[in-house]
């Protein structure tokens, strides 16, 4: 028995529209819906879920578009093409707020309809995908005007996967596109994105641009830019020798940042072309500078240059200097291998000796029965210490030198050659070996020979 609701038939006043079951979700539900708790909905089937609503027509899937609205959509698919007051489906609600997350999950819950569902609505998988996208709200956008009038640039991607490249879209009630929008956000106009595209067909809607609305050639976008300068930028000859024909004050304008105009930009991307029909267009840009006075030729003269300092590199040398190259650490693979094969015998037979030590420790071992049999005799003296400490360190440093140079060969080792890091790594440990064999010999004189003041100042 599911928690007590208020039930309200509405009706849409028109004789050939049939009436709508509404079921208001109470406060319960809708704290349920908000936080994902799907708990509260597994008591209701389809036909009652399709019919629980807000006052506003959201549905659930309106009211919370989370990770529960896979098992929402598990048992109740036609949740996704219901629409809100506005017309909005779920894809639009998540669409306006950024979720690409939701909006893939979305996308892909309607390709996982079922083959009933599907046969009902006449198509496939994929066209299934692309009716829930090209859905319309009031004001007849899509998601995706949506998602570009927000600039959400992961979710259109995500509604750009499924969509046909070919697939034209219409405008919404004022007159625009996706495309519009999203140029919009940036101040770009038509012309700006026919001045960056440069093709041959842009350049024909280049012409229809200009011809119609030739003050387009003055706006700018938000960072102060024309579409001469985006034309300039890029190189595109057609394009700003046909906005020059429409109007030659475009030349004069510069940006916000660093009031560079069109021929600057041009002049700083090489295209001599472009500066050379600039020019012969508007002979007066050449005095316009950019906010670190620098002129026409200043870029030129950079370029020429790094190019000048490359070029020496090369040859190494700088301003007529030598340039000494860093020296390269490089070693024979063969040298490598018999410093290997004697570091192998060296650690190995420190790591012999040093065990051998350790099991005949100097001072020998108590031998009568009891509790310390087998307990050195200098087990309390500091020398002796000092000789198990560095007897083990010895024996351990021989241990992960012999490691190294096993690591180094094949299979163990991923090259058919010693590595040189790894022969470095095996020298410093063999390295510490010996010193710390040298210091427990030592000590081990020193114990031994203590009672001998003459001979144990030797050591």
């Amino acid at each position: 028995m599911g928690p007590t609701l208020n039930e309200i038939v509405i009706s849409s006043g028109e004789p050939e529209k049939p009436a709508e079951n509404i079921t208001y979700m109470d406060a319960s539900l809708y704290k349920a819906a908000a936080i994902g708790k799907i708990e509260e909905f597994n008591n209701y089937q389809r036909p009652e879920l399709e019919s629980l609503k807000t006052p506003n027509h959201d549905n659930v899937l309106h009211v919370n578009l989370s990770d529960f609205i896979e098992q929402i959509l598990f048992k109740c698919p036609s949740l996704l093409r219901q629409t809100n007051a506005k017309g909005q489906t779920p894809l639009h609600v998540a669409a306006r707020n950024g979720h690409s997350a939701i909006v893939k999950l979305l996308i892909k819950s309607r390709a996982k309809a079922t083959d009933e569902d599907l046969k009902k609505l006449g198509m496939d998988q994929l066209n299934a995908v692309r009716e829930m996208l090209r859905n319309t709200d009031q004001e007849s956008n899509t998601a995706l005007h949506v998602a570009a009038r927000y600039g959400h640039v992961e979710v259109v991607q995500e509604l750009l996967e499924f969509e046909n490249p070919d697939f034209p879209y219409f405008v919404n009630r004022n007159q625009e596109t996706p495309l519009h929008i999203a140029a919009r956000r940036i101040n770009w106009t038509a012309l700006h994105a026919a001045a960056m595209a440069g093709d041959v067909g842009t350049l024909k809607a280049t012409k229809i641009i200009v011809e119609n609305k030739g003050d387009m050639t003055k706006e700018t976008d938000e960072n102060g830019h024309t579409p001469l300068h985006y034309a300039a930028h890029l190189g595109h000859d057609s394009v700003v020798e046909e906005l020059l024909k429409w109007d030659l004050l475009a030349a004069y304008v510069g940006d916000k940042e660093w009031e560079m105009t069109p021929l600057l930009m041009a002049a700083r991307q090489g295209h001599g072309q472009i500066v050379t029909k600039i020019l012969s267009s508007c002979p007066g840009c050449c005095e316009k500078v950019d906010k670190r006075g620098w002129i026409t030729f200043s870029f030129c003269g950079v370029k020429e240059q790094i190019m000048e300092l490359l070029k020496d590199i090369t040859n190494e040398e700088v301003a007529e200097k030598p340039v000494r190259p860093i020296p390269s650490i490089t070693i024979s693979a063969d040298r490598l291998e018999k410093e290997r094969e004697v570091h192998l015998v060296v650690a190995a037979l420190i790591a012999t000796v040093t065990f051998a030590a350790a099991i005949t420790v100097p001072g020998g071992l108590k031998k009568e029965k009891g509790s310390e049999q087998g307990i050195p005799f200098l087990i309390h003296d500091a020398t002796f210490k000092a000789f198990i400490v560095t007897d083990a360190l010895a024996f351990l440093f021989s241990l992960c030198a012999l490691l190294f140079h096993f690591g180094m060969l094949p299979p163990f080792s991923s090259i058919q050659r010693p590595t040189f890091l790894s022969h470095v790594g095996a020298t410093t440990f063999l390295g510490y070996a010996t010193y710390a064999m040298v210091i427990a010999f030592c000590t081990t004189i020193y114990v031994v020979l203590k009672p001998s003041y003459g001979l144990s100042f030797v050591c």
